[in-house]
């Protein structure tokens, strides 16, 4: 007699094979709703970067590079990252302004977050040195609570300060990482080496044009936004490159995002490997 004959055995059977099947597959992400290891970058300026999306829309940015870069290696699962940094931001404003609770907290499956403040925290929280550290609990203590599942990755700054001011908020990003029992992803090393190459490599330029001799006007009309000359790289230097404070601004250009995609790249790979390994 063939069991299969009859309609209930035959979807009892459907059932088992479906059910054996969904038990035996690869835990590489907790997006399932995807499928893809969902990666969630949390920052300010130095992790958004508005003014290279606003002079190259079409990228790739820091987001698509870093999903390009784990792609490449071959033998990682696909990846998906959100970049949700803000120009400005430090982690008080975070909460305060609520873009917390509407932007980052009920992201779905997030499996990785990296997270690099401290900058403008040190430039607009009062008493930085005491409520930095307390804000970055609150922030873990948060993210823990609405992404259980995630694995919370502290960054250091990039050297957007003075080598001295730069210690001073890692060295607090440290000191929280090692109260959470979390492994800190030092982004610093690397770029300060890049750095070494071409001291203004990675960063755009930005200058007022009210500073700009008027002879050349006509000249950087192309760069203009608002009351700013704003060049990518080098292209203006030959000719701007004394003009006092040309240099100035130390935001990373494209350049210098893909310089934090490739460290990231190389950080998250090692990660997904061994995870990958022990499952």
């Amino acid at each position: 007699m063939n069991l299969l004959r009859n309609p209930l055995m035959k979807t009892a059977f459907s059932l088992l094979i479906l059910t054996t099947f969904f038990l035996w597959q690869p835990l590489l992400a907790q997006a399932e709703h995807e499928g893809k290891v969902q990666i969630l970058l949390l920052g300010d300026s130095t992790a958004e970067g508005s003014i290279p999306r606003r002079l190259k829309p079409e990228g790739p940015h820091l987001e698509k590079v870093l999903e390009q870069l784990l792609a490449a290696e071959g033998d990682l699962p696909a990846c998906h990252v959100v970049n949700s940094s803000l120009s400005g931001e430090y982690i008080r404003r975070l909460f305060d302004s609520g873009r917390y609770d509407r932007d980052a907290a009920k992201l779905p499956g997030l499996d990785y977050i990296f997270i690099r403040y401290g900058l403008n925290d040190r430039a607009r929280r009062e008493n930085f040195t005491e409520n930095f550290p307390k804000d970055f609990h609150e922030l873990l203590a948060r993210l823990r609570k609405d992404h259980p599942n995630a694995v919370l990755v502290p960054m250091t700054v990039i050297p957007f300060a003075n080598e001295e001011d730069s210690k001073k908020i890692n060295d607090l990003v440290f000191q929280v990482a090692k109260e959470e029992n979390l492994e800190v992803f030092d982004i610093y090393p690397r770029y300060a080496a890049e750095l070494k190459k071409g001291h203004n490599m990675l960063n755009y330029r930005r200058y007022p044009l009210a500073k700009v001799p008027e002879k050349y006007h006509a000249l950087v009309k192309p760069f203009v936004s608002g009351d700013r000359v704003v060049v990518m790289a080098n292209e203006l230097d030959p000719i701007l490159g004394d003009l006092p404070g040309w240099y100035g601004d130390r935001h990373p250009n494209l350049a210098g995002y893909n310089v934090i995609a490739d460290e990231t790249a190389k950080y998250l790979a090692t990660k997904l490997r061994k995870q990958k390994t022990a499952e």
